[in-house]
């Protein structure tokens, strides 16, 4: 058991206490440390009881509790609130925006004990009867409850990578010399997973299932399975399993007919026959021959889905796609100066030791009182350092930076001269994320006008499978982009993945550069570039036009340019 593990069970503790109405300063004891565990950076189950009470913000009540947690895999505390609370009511708590004041008074006031209920409770406009529940909040829970059951049983692609890895190693590992392999949406790599599909070169299909059912990951649905296909769900989530199974000679066919969506394999070139027909009449050596056929260079797994691949193709403009490879540097990351897991001194050297030649560091800005915020004196404080560590750590650069919030009127929280300090400003929204769509584009066009703005960051907020982004006019956002220089984060984190891909190619079109974020809060967040760099790949991204490609010095001079450019437009 790791400590998100114990956080997460810690914090549903919590949140029980609160819904049966538990001695607030109880309540506070757990949320107290709850924070201090997730700034710890050493595993608490290799600590005694005496080394966890000693941890400050968890005493010595918690400390017990931990340890059995961390022994037993759970706590009495814990089984005797859920024994005390309907089971819906968990899944309730999964809802955003419906916190547990608003979930109590609706499971005493209503009896509501289930998302379904909560449902049909909204249907009859019954909301409106609590307290605190007008008309608009009736709407948004609805709205909050539709987009959780419709992404339910969905993954976010890094989470189904991980998963779908763990089958592959069941099925590599066996000993029976298969060879298989990522299929479907998997292969094309989406933002978010509907189906975890694979491929293996083998017919037998008692083989395949008798190694499925040891590694315990899925339930397999023997009615929906056939022959030359295995179907089934993940145990814990449900998400949709799909095996496809083919001799080892068609397995190059049946690869490609299994991982393009229906739309590009059945895009018709001229008069002949279309890819499905191609890969389906004949065992291919490998996927450049169907692509030969049709007079086509190879296209790569993530850009079939028939958005741009094929008006490429067809000029052979197809572009050589950016690798994690390329990255030279990395841009938005944070530190324990603000709600970061690691300090500044961890994070740079960490950086240098996976072998990038730069840092960006952008801390979050005052405004952001939530996540610690700098206000003028830290950020000098924090300047300071960085000038020390980048006489300690040369060749190697730390760029100072800061992530500033834009305000509801599109400004930016720091004065000209503040902002002037800084090497680059990543300008993004962060609150007040229910502005239409006219209101929204227009805050973020005019941060995008500072002349100190570097960078757009996460652009439309949006977290998958958790909450929609708010509402922007793409379009609009990416000229203003085009038209002051500033460069469009792809915000790698798993939960982001923004901009969204399918806008890449506009970007890339106007001109506009973009750049591979982390957003990373602590060492490990630095391995998300990964998933940000297979965002980018579905929109076409180049190592020509990604930021954090070029070298320290064409950075630098970048830079330097910004804020001359800003100083000529507002002087300090």
């Amino acid at each position: 058991m790791d400590n998100k593990d114990i956080v997460k069970k810690l914090r549903t503790v919590a949140n029980l206490m609160e819904l049966h109405d538990e001695n607030p300063f109880k309540v506070r004891s757990y949320t107290n440390a709850i924070y201090n565990i997730e700034r710890i950076n050493n595993p608490l189950k290799d600590l005694s009881i005496n080394e966890l009470e000693n941890i400050q913000g968890i005493g010595k009540s918690i400390a017990v509790k931990v340890h059995e947690l961390i022994e037993t895999g759970s706590m009495a505390i814990l089984d005797e609130y859920l024994a005390r609370t309907p089971g819906g009511i968990l899944e309730m708590m999964q809802i955003k925006g419906l916190g547990t004041k608003k979930i109590k008074s609706l499971w005493r006031e209503l009896g509501i004990t289930s998302i379904s209920a909560l449902r049909k409770a909204i249907d009859q406009n019954l909301l409106l009867s609590l307290k605190g529940f007008g008309a608009k909040m009736q709407e948004k829970i609805g709205h909050t409850i539709d987009y959780y059951l419709i992404n339910k049983s969905k993954l976010r692609y890094a989470d189904a990578e991980i998963i779908a890895r763990m089958l592959l190693d069941a099925i590599e590992k066996s000993g029976n010399g298969f060879n298989a392999g990522f299929t479907g949406q998997l292969r094309r790599k989406l933002n978010t997973i509907d189906t975890i599909a694979l491929i293996v070169d083998t017919t037998r299909t008692d083989l395949i299932v008798t190694v499925l059912e040891k590694a315990g990951l899925m339930t397999i649905d023997t009615k929906k399975s056939s022959p030359f296909l295995i179907r089934g769900a993940l145990t814990d989530k449900g998400t949709p399993v799909c095996i496809y199974l083919c001799q080892p000679e068609s397995y190059q066919s049946q690869l490609m007919l299994t991982t393009g969506s229906a739309r590009h394999l059945s895009y018709q070139v001229e008069d002949k026959p279309n890819l499905w027909s191609i890969a389906n009449g004949t065992n291919l050596e490998n996927e450049e021959e169907a692509y030969r056929q049709l007079n086509l260079p190879y296209i790569a797994p993530e850009l079939r889905e028939h958005f741009i691949e094929f008006e490429l193709a067809s000029k052979n403009r197809l572009p050589r796609l950016l690798i994690t490879d390329d990255l030279k540097g990395i841009i938005h990351n944070h530190t324990t100066y603000s709600d970061g897991k690691h300090s500044l001194t961890e994070m740079a050297e960490h950086c240098r030791s996976l072998g990038y030649d730069y840092l960006g560091i952008s801390d979050h800005s005052k405004t952001a009182f939530y996540a610690n915020g700098l206000d003028e004196d830290r950020v000098k404080l924090q300047q300071d350092e960085i000038d020390e560590l980048n006489k300690n750590l040369a060749p190697f650069r730390i760029f100072k930076g800061i992530e500033a919030d834009i305000l509801p009127d599109g400004n930016i929280d720091y004065e000209p001269e503040t902002l002037f300090t800084f090497d680059f400003v990543v300008a993004s929204v962060h609150s007040v994320l229910n502005m239409d769509v006219v209101r929204a584009t227009d805050r973020v066009i005019k941060a995008v006008n500072n002349p100190y703005t570097t960078m757009l960051g996460h652009m439309t907020g949006r977290l998958l499978l958790i909450r929609e982004g708010y509402p922007l006019d793409h379009k609009a956002v990416i000229d203003a982009c085009a038209d002051n220089g500033v460069i469009i984060e792809v915000n790698a984190h798993p939960q982001r993945l923004d901009i969204d891909w399918r806008w890449i190619p506009y970007a890339l079109e106007k001109g506009v550069l973009l750049s591979i974020n982390p957003d990373a809060h602590e060492k490990s967040g630095y391995n998300d570039m990964y998933y940000g760099v297979c965002a980018a790949r579905k929109g076409g991204l180049t190592k020509e036009m990604t930021f954090n490609t070029f070298s320290m010095k064409t950075v630098l001079e970048h830079f330097h340019k910004r804020k001359d450019r800003a100083i000529t437009k507002t002087p300090v």
